[in-house]
This record gives C-alpha cells, structure tokens and sequence, in this order.
C-alpha cells in the first residue's frame, strides 16, 4: 500500500471512530456553572479533576465555562464523578455533617489519600464556651501566610483566615498538599511548577515549628543536613533542592501517577521577603497575604528573590517545551516550543564574563562592552551663566522598554563570521571600527559606557551598529559572532512585568495619558501613599530589573577564575540578550536626547544608567521637556509620564552644587536624587 493510501486509511479509520462515540448515548451533565460549583465544594482544584480523568487542566477549564464538552468514555466519567461529588455534598438527614478528626502523626499524615481536601474547619467550641463557632474557610488563592498566637493559622489571599491543626512542619506540608491552595499556569502550555502552592511562614510561626530564629551557616544559608527538621521531613519522604532549607526551600515528593506534588516556602525570620530584592514593610498576615497576592495575581507566585523571581517569569511565559501529536501514533509527546529558550548555550569569546572559561587568555579589548551610561561634562562657558539649576530626568524601567519588540539569539550557537555586511535583523555581536564616527561632543557617545568616543575596533551588539548606520556611519564589521536563530523572546515577558507595573501605578494614583504638570504632582504626592502598595511597586520594578542581570549572573563561590559555575547551565544564562537589552536602552535614550537637542537646544550634562541632568533656567522638569499639542509631551523626544520609557523628575539641584560635585571627579546623576537642594 502506498503511503498516501495508507495515511488516508488511517484518517479514514479515525473518522469512524470518531463517528462512532458521537453515534453512543451521551450521559447527562450538570449545567457548566454546577460542574465548577461542585468541584469548589469539594476543595478541589481543575489539575486534581484532570489527574483523575486523564486529560489536561485547561480541558476541564472548558468544561466547566461551557466552552467544550467532553466526549465518549471521558464524559461517561466525568458524569459519574459529578455525581459523586453531588452525593458527597448532599447532607445526611439523619445526623449533622461532622469535621473528620486530622490524624496528627506525619506517617499518619503521609498515608491520608490527597484527591479530595479535607474539611479543615477550626475545632469544635465546646457547649459551654461562650465563643460562637468559626464559619468555614475554603482556602483559596496560590499562597497562606502562616503566623501563630495560640496556635497557627493560615491567612488567604481573599481575607479569610484558618486554625490548623498541624504541630509540625511535615504536617503542615501535607495540609498544604490537600488543601487546594494552587497557583495557574500562565500560559496554556506553562509548567508544573506554576502552580506549586507558597506557604510564608512568620517568625512566630517558624519559632512553632521548631526552626530556629537564625541560621548558623552564613555561608550556605540553609539549616544543617544533621537538623531535626530535615530529618523529620526525609522520614516523611520530602525531598529539597539542591540548595537546602533556606530563606526560600522548596520541599517535594516522589512524582506519582504524574502527579507533583511540590511546595515553596518562604522563612521570613530568615530573610525572604526582607532582602534581595524584597523590602515589604512590618504587615499583619492578613495584609501580607493581600499583597503577596495581588504580586503572584499580576506577575507570578513568588518563589525566591525579586530576580530569581524576574528569571522565573520568562520560562514561565515562554516555556521549553509544549504538548505536539506524535505524527506516528496521534500520541500527545513533548515538542519543542516556538519562540522559546531550550537549551543551554555557550557565549561568543566576546560574550563571556570575565571569569568564564571562554575568557582565559582573552585581551581586555576584546571583550565586549555594551554597559549603560556613567558620563558627565563640565557645563560650558554659555551654561554656566545661563542656567541657576539643574534638573535630573529618571527613564522609567528603562531596560525592560529597551526588551519590548527585541529580536534576540534563540537556540543555535553563534555563528563565526570573516567581514560580514551588517544586517540589522540578525542579532550577534559584531567586531567593527566606529572611531571615524562624527558626532557632537555636547552629547555623550552611543557607542561606549564612558560616553567617550571610541579610539578603535569594538565589539557590539547588533543594536549598537544599527542605530550607528541610522546616524550615517560607514558600518563595516570585520568579524562576527552570529546568531541565525532569532525572535522577541522577551515580548511575553515586558507585557506582563508592564501590565503589572501601570496596574499598581494607577492604584497609587498615577494615571497613564495625563498632562505632564499632572504626572508630575501626583509623582510629588507617591512618598506619602499606602507603604504595602510602595512596597509592591518596588518588588515589580526589582522583578523587572533582576531578571535582566540573571542574564549574566555571575558566580557565587569565589572557586577561581575560569571554572565553570551552576547558573551557566541554564536556559536563561544569556549574555548576549543582556547586552542587547542594555544597548538598546543606550542609543534609544541617546536618540531621544539628540533630538530634544534639535528641538530645544538643550543638551545634557551628565548621565548615570538612565538618569539624565540637564541644565535648567527653573527648577522643574517642564522648563526641559516640550509639552506638546496635548500637553503630554512630543513623541520620539524625552516625555514625562508613568509609561515604561518616559521619564519621572528625579531631583533638582543648583549650577553650583553641579559643578562642586564635579569638581571633587563625581557623577552629579549619582547624587541629584538623595542629597538636599544645594545652594
């Protein structure tokens, strides 16, 4: 039989099979709403129904919106567990519904089925007490924050709060595990690992679980493998990662029947949430919960510091690998997801850090340095007299605007090219001579961190080049590392973290599309707003910003130069993306300056990262920044406002202060913000 006869056969045969399980009875189901009403009731979660079924979460997600219909043997099952679930929700006439005792021993524990989540209710008031019985809490949301008084009690994303009956740590993960706490998958295809429940213990409640208030390894920060609680916890059968029990432990057991069975933890009597990144204020667990919350709701559920968190996120929205039908079988297997990072890759020579292996014996010129901005100027002679002050402009997340619409490297190796013709649309780094370039020397150079004009050949991201042949430079690349893979990997990850950031605003009272004056008073008015709302913008904005630098994260024992370190063998160990990502936010800023100074004649006089000073006749940013036909200032020039890419007033100083400050061979931009108004 030929191939194409044999496919059509094959087809064929599924039609009628197809066919046939339409052709059979079809039994009832509850309306959608009841299906999703019945599933609640039982404190389950769409993964556990899935599990039970054999199919995918997102299946039952349409089951239960009305949007798809299970078929044949699948929806005879799901009936007959909705039915189940019908009858175990139904009262006995005879005798009220009593909460099952909670075994408390862990091995106990650690036999209870975990299909259906127990009836965690408070224990029963006695008669003659005069407190009147707790409602029942359904726990809810992707995290509890765990304190303890008289005894511990869970606090839920929504408010709610609940008294366990747990005494230990192992019982406390194994009410996690049956308590329906999960977070979602943020994308159709997205990880496990996105939905592992986070339990935040507070120092009252790590004190009754008996860990101790410090850690005695400063340097692993993680308890000793000789201590009870992790003895208890290997008894019990859960298993840690590789870096131990930390401020951040994740503890697991063995994968059964597919099913995980993972949970994060976060010791705030040890830091998390305190430090790296996090710098939440003194809250109430209920508070805490709340925020935590809206953080997990808008970007992801917190598994570490603010950059591993940033890190995290770009798997999570663009994962390795997504479910494909098996050509040979119709099997669902795994396949290679588009767009995604899937393996890890070495960088070019130029790419690697200095302490990589791929720099030994590396001449410092030849190491590619596409850094942000640390340059200044004295004020000219028609400046000085002119302006009384200066006035420092903050590019809102700068870096992650930079990462918006990006095209990077993917998954092949670089390419090594012998004077190739520079192609804008293939990312790399690209060995080239700009030293001939002629360019004002009122505004710093695109094409160094120094601002100082290249002296000879350097290497450069692909961006770097391309706004330099936009700026009429002869761009003649005499070598190349090439990357002939290439997609916005990061465009997933910038509408989310933007999403987050312009949602948060608005909550603190600052509105996108406003007249600039406006911007700038409600920016006046944001250090006197909610201190936990404060304190969720800066872990949104510290999420953005570490996950840029775990690009190029560094090593963390001091083993010597040249020796491999964990971090290079992950997907997101990409320092060609960092690169890009830094490069692009240079030539846009100094885009948007050369034409302010087209416009305007003013020109700037120091830049640190993204803070720009300018000199200025009053001491605002509007007597800078044109305001435009709608007072919300001119595109393609420097504009303030709450968007990512426009910028916010960072400080105002006097000429005077400016030039003592560069009198004594400081950065003025590194200073405007925190020192007070000079004379």
């Amino acid at each position: 039989m030929r191939d194409d006869d044999k496919d059509k056969a094959e087809l064929f045969a599924r039609v009628d099979k197809f066919l046939a399980d339409l052709s059979k009875p079809r039994p009832p189901l509850p309306p959608p709403e009841e299906r999703a009403r019945l599933r609640k009731a039982a404190d389950l979660s769409t993964e556990q129904i899935a599990d039970t079924l054999g199919c995918h979460s997102d299946d039952v997600v349409k089951w239960e919106t009305g949007t798809h219909e299970p078929l044949a043997a699948r929806r005879a099952a799901y009936a007959r567990l909705l039915d189940g679930l019908a009858a175990l929700a139904a009262p006995t006439p005879k005798e009220p519904p009593r909460r099952p005792a909670l075994p408390t021993p862990a091995t106990e524990l650690a036999e209870q089925p975990v299909l259906f989540a127990a009836a965690l209710t408070a224990p029963a008031v006695p008669a003659s007490s005069s407190r009147p019985p707790l409602p029942k809490v359904t726990p809810t949301g992707p995290l509890a924050v765990i304190d303890h008084t008289d005894t511990l009690v869970a606090h839920f994303t929504n408010g709610s709060q609940l008294p366990l009956n747990v005494s230990d740590l192992v019982s406390l993960l194994h009410w996690t595990l049956r308590s329906g706490l999960s977070g979602e998958k943020l994308t159709r295809h997205g990880l496990d690992s996105d939905c592992d429940p986070l339990i935040v213990l507070t120092p009252a409640a790590s004190t009754a679980l008996h860990l101790p208030a410090d850690l005695d390894d400063r340097a692993r920060l993680s308890l000793a493998d000789s201590h009870p609680v992790i003895t208890q916890l290997q008894q019990a059968g859960f298993s840690l990662t590789r870096r131990g029990f930390g401020p951040w432990p994740r503890a697991f057991l063995p994968v059964t029947n597919k099913r995980r069975a993972s949970i994060q933890l976060a010791v705030m009597a040890w830091g998390a949430l305190s430090q790296d990144g996090w710098n939440l204020p003194a809250l109430p667990p209920t508070d805490l919960a709340r925020l935590l919350g809206r953080y997990a709701e808008r970007l992801l559920t917190p598994r570490g510091s603010t950059a591993v968190c940033g890190q995290e996120l770009m798997t999570a929205l663009r994962p390795p690998t997504k479910p494909v039908r098996d050509p040979s079988n119709g099997a669902w297997v795994s396949g290679p997801n588009p767009g995604a990072l899937r393996q890890p890759l070495d960088p070019a020579p130029p790419e690697a850090p200095d302490a990589h292996p791929l720099a030994e014996g590396r001449p410092p010129e030849q190491a590619m340095q596409e850094e942000a901005w640390d340059w200044s100027r004295p004020p000219d002679p028609q400046e000085t007299p002119r302006y009384p002050h200066v006035v420092g402009l903050d590019t809102n997340l700068a870096f992650l605007s930079a990462a918006s619409s990006l095209s990077v490297g993917l998954n092949a190796p670089p390419r090594h090219a012998i004077a190739p013709t520079f192609d804008k649309k293939i990312p790399g780094c690209w060995y080239c001579d700009l030293s001939h370039a002629d360019l004002d020397p009122r505004l710093p150079s695109p094409f160094t961190a120094t601002g100082q004009a290249p002296t000879g050949p350097a290497w450069y991201a692909t961006p770097t080049l391309e706004y330099a042949q936009n700026l009429g430079v002869d761009v003649r690349p005499i070598e190349a590392y090439l990357r002939d893979e290439a997609g916005r990997y990061l465009d997933p990850w910038y509408k989310r973290l933007r999403n987050a950031y312009m949602a948060t605003m608005a909550d603190l009272g600052v509105h996108e599309k406003i007249p600039q004056a406006d911007y700038l008073a409600s920016m006046r008015k944001l250090s006197t707003a909610d201190p936990a709302l404060l304190a969720l913008l800066a872990a949104i904005k510290a999420t953005a910003k570490g996950g840029l630098g775990k690009l190029r994260e560094g090593p963390r024992d001091l083993t010597g130069p040249y020796t491999r370190w964990p971090a290079l063998d992950k997907l997101t160990w990409r320092p060609d993306i960092r690169a890009a990502v830094i490069a692009k936010a240079r030539v846009t800023l100094h885009g948007k300056m050369r034409k302010l100074a087209e416009q305007t004649g003013r020109y700037p006089l120091a830049i640190l990262s993204d803070c720009v000073l300018y000199p200025a006749d009053a001491p605002t940013a509007l007597d800078i920044v044109p305001d435009g036909p709608d007072q919300q200032g001119v595109t393609g020039l420097i504009r303030l406002g709450v968007n990512p890419g426009f910028s916010k007033e960072e400080g105002v100083q006097s000429m005077s202060w400016y030039q003592h400050q560069l009198a004594q061979g400081l950065n003025p931009a590194r200073y405007i913000k925190n020192e007070p108004v000079g004379p």
